[in-house]
């Protein structure tokens, strides 16, 4: 058993399959192999992608049986708001505000998609089974970086605007600036802008950002704080979302209405 299973000890592993389509999260060195391999080319142009968080993290992918991975993602639970600043959204972010009353929290992190147009329904169970990790592990909060490919501001002023003024999350709750690398979000009368699927599918289930991003000149991105409290997500939602998750694993209706609330 390598670190990730030891830390992972106990943890149920979340294993769903829709049609031709399986996602899994757990502390496998398999499925975290292939987190990585997919990483690794939506991050770092091939090269490898691995950093000491990944050791204290369970790692997801969504696929088509027999073909590589369409989503990758890993997840860390944890436990108290006093631990928030050993994660890594706690090295970029001051994350003060959040309380013991929002614990547990899910950090979510690393979060990408294979080259092509979005696969709606890799995309759809990769939130089911993102949802049942939550509610496995009675999670009330998920926290994490959403990242913009392109670490230049100007390229991304409209939809930074955008963010600022539409989507700002509760004073009390933002993070503040911690990272040498922070610069508020513009404040600029533009046009709405679309927005990364990702990013879009927590705004969708009443999700927030924070006020500034972080230029990381690294992975050449620029990553914003997103937030999501479970509490927030529309019923309708939660219910469409958990009854995915109930079909995935063989215990839900044959056919699904997920299309009008899925992220």
């Amino acid at each position: 058993m390598d670190a990730a299973e030891t830390h992972l000890a106990g943890s149920p592993e979340i294993a769903l399959s829709v049609g031709a389509y399986r996602a899994v999260i757990c502390g496998s060195s398999t499925v975290r192999e292939a987190a990585l391999d997919l990483r690794a080319r939506a991050f770092r142009q091939g090269a490898p992608d691995l950093d000491m968080f990944d050791q204290f993290s369970a790692h997801g992918v969504v696929r088509i049986q027999g073909q590589p991975a369409i989503h990758a993602f890993r997840v860390r639970l944890v436990r108290s708001a006093a631990d928030l600043h050993e994660t890594y959204t706690g090295q970029h972010y001051e994350l003060d505000g959040l309380k013991e009353d929002l614990a547990p929290f899910v950090e979510i992190g690393r979060f990408c998609q294979a080259e092509g147009p979005v696969d709606v329904m890799a995309a759809r169970l990769a939130w089911a089974a993102l949802a049942a990790f939550v509610d496995a592990h009675h999670a009330r909060m998920l926290i994490g970086c959403t990242s913009l490919p392109g670490a230049s501001l100007d390229r991304h002023h409209a939809v930074l605007a955008t963010l600022r003024a539409h989507h700002l999350g509760p004073e009390a709750l933002r993070p503040g600036k911690r990272s040498a690398q922070a610069v508020s979000l513009p404040m600029a009368s533009v046009a709405p802008q679309p927005l990364p699927h990702l990013l879009q599918g927590y705004l969708n289930l009443g999700g927030w950002v924070g006020d500034h991003v972080v230029v990381d000149e690294q992975l050449d991105r620029l990553h914003v704080f997103t937030a999501l409290r479970v509490e927030d997500i529309p019923k309708s939602r939660k219910r469409r979302l958990r009854a995915l998750a109930q079909a995935g694993r063989g215990t839900g209706r044959d056919t699904l209405d997920v299309a009008s609330a899925a992220p």
